[in-house]
């Protein structure tokens, strides 16, 4: 069982609130028990949040007695510009029964005007102390910077904090200047602060923060704003565990214990964190689970919610192998990818196709396959296009992002997935050689330290990759502009044509195309 009396103790002696690793009962009856359901992340992952809602059920009928219980997301539960995805994401907010979310940069990825149409019967508060939109923008009214929770008779202060990088992070720019996002981050720490002496000059000695500003981030404010006790945090897509000093468990100027919580990515795991504060609203014992979404089945009732807003799954196929998902999908050949590229090339019969590594936000299971499975493998409902590039510029794109992502710890933002090409890189993000290879398997060394200007490729991808400027795109706009063809689909469309057609088993396997060697 995910929850339980026992936590881990923090005891006062000559070192404040200094970490104890002792389990035992709480003696004193006046010290305020709290648990809270925690989600980030979730990157419209519909199949899970049917998964994900028996976890809630499950939640709200067992926790210990006499607690204060709240459910938080720390942004990204939305994503992408399908409306239809984003009232789901909306209905399992509001189905679930979630207090309140930060904005994360997917709530962003559609214009403001239609974003607060779709979610205009939300039951939940959408907090961003950082940001202050323009008296024009239809979500000035949405958005809050802070409010106070009361359960019980006992106040908690709840603060919102919004990406500062948000405009890197969004297909869709037009919109971003009338957000005014704070960019600056050491001045939303002075702001943050702000904010907590607020809510405790009201009264409040209980502060969570709702971040979506990433773990190396968080772990700043940890250190630098009095008054926060619990950040739960988004964005990076960190996997915190248990209680750890200096990994999730900090201490602020004064010796109080702040602990900082994040569930990693696309629903795979949410969390619950059981803690209790003495009278001055300082935490004495904490206890962070983690759940996997995957081991719960999918609820009925949320379902039938979805459907009616989704429309019911058409069955493409039967899936007979799938290799396993990589765990480093951000630096290594995915075989997922393989199999949507290999499609996209395939159906637009075009002589190379690209994607993001981190693009893809499900995977693909043995056995029956739907239209909605294939939704939400690549959810972002980017518009599929075909090119034509350079062996210059193609050479030069995959460069760039072998060496950045491999000089990244996390290997963001990640290595570009193709077909039709094959190429090495070292460990160190040098790119060793690259081949073309034909729709008959013949492959043709590409100079890669003189590429040809004048080889031209028609090459199928969608409109982010191709034409976005941030570390997730090729920044090849003009290519985007003068495309051979757009179409009005994502990738998912064609991947459900590509299974359609296939005669033999399906087999996602890797098959060496990308390979990382030693330097």
């Amino acid at each position: 069982m995910l929850i339980s009396n026992s936590y881990p103790i923090y005891s006062q002696n000559n070192t404040k609130y200094r970490y104890n690793t002792a389990f035992g009962q709480n003696k004193n009856e006046d010290n305020i028990k709290a648990s809270i359901f925690y989600i980030n992340d979730l990157h419209g992952q519909n199949i899970r949040m049917e998964r994900m809602y028996n976890a809630v059920k499950q939640f709200d009928t067992f926790t210990p007695q006499n607690t204060d219980k709240m459910k938080f997301a720390s942004g990204d539960i939305m994503l992408g510009e399908d409306e239809k995805h984003v009232k789901v994401a909306n209905k399992f907010l509001n189905l679930a029964g979630f207090l309140a979310t930060a904005l994360g940069n997917h709530e962003c990825d559609m214009p403001t005007n239609q974003f607060v149409n779709v979610i205009k019967d939300k039951n939940y508060k959408i907090l961003g102390m950082n940001i202050n939109p323009s008296e024009n923008n239809p979500v000035k009214g949405m958005i809050e910077k802070s409010y106070i929770q009361e359960i019980n008779g006992h106040k908690y202060g709840i603060i919102g904090l919004v990406p500062n990088d948000l405009s890197v992070h969004v297909k869709l720019q037009d919109h971003l200047p009338d957000l005014n996002i704070e960019p600056d981050f050491k001045k939303s720490i002075n702001d943050l602060q702000k904010e907590v002496d607020k809510l405790q000059q009201q009264g409040v000695n209980k502060i969570i923060l709702l971040s979506h500003s990433g773990y190396r981030h968080d772990v700043e404010l940890a250190k630098s704003v009095k008054g926060i006790d619990i950040i739960l945090g988004a964005h990076t897509h960190n996997l915190l565990e248990g209680i750890e000093e200096d990994k999730n468990l900090f201490y602020s100027s004064n010796g109080e214990p702040i602990v900082i919580t994040q569930a990693g990515r696309d629903g795979k795991n949410f969390g619950i964190l059981n803690v209790e504060f003495n009278n001055e609203g300082v935490i004495t014992k904490v206890q962070n689970n983690l759940g996997n979404t995957d081991e719960y089945g999918r609820n009925l009732v949320a379902r039938n919610v979805f459907e009616s807003i989704l429309g019911k799954p058409e069955k493409v196929g039967e899936i007979a192998y799938v290799e396993k998902f990589p765990k480093d999908y951000m630096g290594l050949e995915n075989p997922h990818c393989d199999f949507i590229v290999d499609a996209m090339r395939s159906e637009l019969n075009t002589d190379i196709a690209i994607m993001n590594s981190a693009n893809i936000r499900g995977q693909f299971e043995t056995g029956r396959v739907d239209t909605r499975d294939l939704a939400i493998i690549s959810p972002f409902a980017n518009k599929v296009c075909i090119v034509e590039v350079s062996e210059d510029e193609i050479v030069n794109a995959i460069k760039l992002r072998t060496k950045a992502s491999m000089e990244s710890s996390t290997h963001r933002p990640g290595i570009v997935q193709v077909s039709g090409l094959k190429y090495k890189f070292d460990i160190n993000g040098n790119l060793l050689s690259m081949n073309f290879v034909d729709k008959n398997g013949k492959e043709t060394p590409i100079d890669i330290n003189n590429p040809r200007k004048d080889k031209i490729y028609t090459m199928a991808a969608d409109d982010f990759c191709i034409g976005n400027s941030d570390g997730g795109g090729l920044n090849l706009p003009h290519r985007l502009e003068n495309a051979i063809k757009k179409f009005d689909f994502d990738k998912d469309v064609v991947v459900a044509e590509y299974i359609k057609h296939q005669q033999a088993p399906i087999e996602i396997r890797s098959d060496g195309r990308i390979e990382k060697v030693e330097a």
